[in-house]
Order: structure tokens, then C-alpha cells, then sequence
């Protein structure tokens, strides 16, 4: 089966200070008297995986686990401290909220300039303008600057944008946990349609029943390590069991 991400032997580090810094003056004081210091942080360790093309697959673990950093290195937004990820296809990342967006903007201009981001040109976005504003049902709100905008809000503009076509593979990190219920089951629904075309989903969720109604197969990550890869169902039942 054709592979649309392949993770070899990834491992993720971070330098963190050994001490609270309060303040510049405080930050060039230690680093003029070398007492800056900091410890090395292993977020992943050793992290291989292939996801075939056309699956949905999930990530579970609890707070502090790598799932975040992880999706960010899928994505390319972090390069990983060792091994690396291949990727075959054109990439929709939903991830941070608000990442390509300018909130002193408004909904109508932050639609195409986030669609410039992930790559659709300005007439893609007139022909598509209308679809997401009606999936996003903001159209009340259009003429907002985005400073003014809920979290759930901005999800919605979001998720509209980056779903407007069919991407090879899709990245989802917990946006969909800050929509209400009804939107959260378009969402999925949206997801579903994507799937029957062939994309590539990963999703990262705190919601365990979402996992077990959109994924075929499940990762869960402990402290940065694999812990078990496997059909989504046996993954899930041990994760809640644990």
C-alpha cells in the first residue's frame, strides 16, 4: 500500500532554562555573569511510524506526551533533533489556532490571506469564498476584526479554509474540541467526505469517543515514546484501561 507519511527514529530536544527569568535585565545579567544554564528536554524518543495513504489515524495520550510536537514536525513547522519524516503529498496542517491569521484583521480578508498561506491562489478563494463562509456560518460576523473572535470562532473560519479542497493529507490538533456539538459533527462529517476521497487524515484529540468513530488506527504516546501502534479499537481499549 502507498505510504503518505513515513517517522524514522524521530527524536525531538528542547533547551530549557534551569531557572525562572522574570525579566530582560534579569535574562542579561545571568547570561553576561555565564550563569545561564539549562537542561536537556527529550519531548520524543525514537518515534517510527507509516501511515498508508487514505487512512485516519489517531494519536491519544495525556498532556505533556509529544502529540503536539510531534504533529508539528509532520507538518515541517519543527525539524526533528534526529531521524526524519517523508512526506508524499500537498499538506492541510490545522494546528495552532490562528496560525496564519492576522487578528487585527478581519474574517473577510483573513480568509484569503490564509488560503494565500496554505497555498490557493486569490481566485480559488473568490470561487470558493461563498462555501466558506456558508460552512463556517460566520457570515454575521465577516466584517470583525478576529481580535474580537471567540476560539470556537476562529476554528470555524479555520477549518472551512483549510477543507475547501482536498488535500492529500490533513492535520487536525484538538480544533475540533472547541467548536459547539453541532459543529464539531459537521466537522466530522466534512472529515468523513475527505476520507471517502482519499485523504490522509491524523488527529490529535483529548476525546477518546472521537478517536474511535473517525480512525482506523491509533497511536499512543507515554512521556514521548511509543507505548502501543495498532488498530484504533485495541488502542483505545487499553489507553482508557491504563
Amino acid at each position: 500500500m502507498d505510504k503518505a507519511i513515513i517517522v524514522s527514529n524521530v527524536d525531538m530536544h528542547f533547551n530549557m532554562s534551569k531557572f525562572k527569568i522574570d525579566s530582560i535585565k534579569e535574562y542579561l545579567i545571568k547570561l553576561f555573569k555565564r550563569e545561564l544554564m539549562y537542561q536537556d528536554f527529550i519531548a520524543l524518543k525514537d518515534i517510527s511510524l507509516e501511515i498508508p495513504k487514505g487512512d485516519v489515524f489517531g494519536i491519544v495520550g495525556l498532556n505533556g506526551s509529544g502529540k503536539s510536537t510531534l504533529l508539528k514536525i509532520i507538518s515541517g513547522i519543527l525539524k526533528p533533533s534526529k531521524g526524519y519524516v517523508k512526506i508524499y503529498g500537498v499538506i492541510a496542517p490545522l494546528i495552532e489556532l490562528g496560525a496564519g491569521f492576522d487578528m487585527e484583521l478581519t474574517a473577510r480578508e483573513n480568509i484569503f490571506l490564509n488560503g494565500s498561506v496554505l497555498g490557493f491562489s486569490r481566485q480559488t478563494m473568490k470561487d470558493k469564498f461563498d462555501e466558506i463562509v456558508d460552512f463556517s456560518e460566520m457570515e454575521e460576523f465577516l466584517d470583525v476584526p478576529m481580535k474580537n473572535y471567540s476560539s470556537g470562532m476562529v476554528a470555524r473560519i479555520a477549518f472551512a479554509v483549510a477543507t475547501i479542497t482536498q488535500p492529500d493529507i490533513l492535520i487536525v490538533d484538538e480544533i475540533l474540541a472547541v467548536g459547539d456539538f453541532r459543529f464539531q459533527q459537521k466537522c466530522e462529517d466534512r472529515i468523513n467526505q475527505l476520507m471517502s476521497g482519499g485523504t490522509t487524515v491524523v488527529i490529535v484529540s483529548h476525546s477518546i469517543e472521537q478517536i474511535e468513530r473517525l480512525c482506523k488506527h491509533c497511536m499512543w504516546l507515554e512521556h514521548g515514546k511509543i507505548k502501543m501502534i495498532g488498530d484504533k479499537q485495541e488502542v483505545c481499549d487499553a489507553y482508557k484501561n491504563s
